[in-house]
């Protein structure tokens, strides 16, 4: 019998990187308003196999797809499919059984189109792939003691390369969400001082009286 003894006062963290890429298709599909194709995944930083701690990963696409619970047993644990918007895919992942952990449920938003710094959603240019992935530590708190020495055998310590020409992780992505917090801040402090002049000709208006 397989001993359940949890290894007490133990962490230990496995990274995982999960999103999706997307790429306009060349013509729209034969009876189809499909613009894109694009791929869902959940993998290891840089394509390490993570096979020994998940069993399988489900994900809930669009009720308008067939089938839009998509379960995927063995790596590579992707979707690939086509489309023309963007929605949230639900994404669900079961560990290996000898882990005794619950499944870890995470969000993923499908992006089809870069981000202009005119803030449209225009592609640009029209057949750059878009990638739009997130890293993220998935902590084991005190593992199964047969699963923290499966977990010991198959050590990581890479992390993302952000140096890396059009990896997920490198320009676009970041440079895109910075992009939209200076805009966000820049929008946050026009409105505060829209309102603070609105506020000096009220009370003027009120001296005047």
């Amino acid at each position: 019998m397989t001993s359940l003894k949890r290894m007490k006062g133990l962490s230990v963290f496995r990274p995982i990187v999960y999103g999706n890429v997307a790429s306009p298709l060349g013509k729209k599909l034969a009876d189809s308003n499909h613009t894109h194709r694009w791929t869902v995944s959940v993998r290891g930083v840089n394509n390490e196999d993570i096979s020994y701690f998940v069993k399988k990963v489900s994900f809930k696409l669009h009720d308008t797809y067939d089938n839009p619970n998509r379960v995927i047993e063995k790596a590579p644990f992707e979707v690939t499919e086509t489309g023309w918007g963007e929605f949230d895919i639900i994404i669900k992942i079961h560990f290996q059984q000898a882990s005794g952990e619950k499944p870890l449920t995470l969000y993923h938003h499908l992006k089809l189109h870069p981000y202009e710094e005119d803030g449209t959603l225009a592609p640009l240019p029209k057949q750059r792939p878009v990638f739009s992935f997130n890293y993220d530590e998935i902590v084991f708190n005190e593992p199964i003691e047969a699963f923290y020495l499966t977990l010991q055998e198959h050590q990581t310590h890479t992390l993302p390369q952000k140096k890396t020409p059009n990896h997920p992780f490198s320009v676009q992505s970041e440079h895109e969400e910075i992009e939209k917090l200076d805009k966000g801040i820049k929008t946050t402090l026009q409105e505060i001082a829209r309102y603070r002049d609105r506020c000096k000709r009220l009370e003027a208006e009120v001296s005047g009286k």
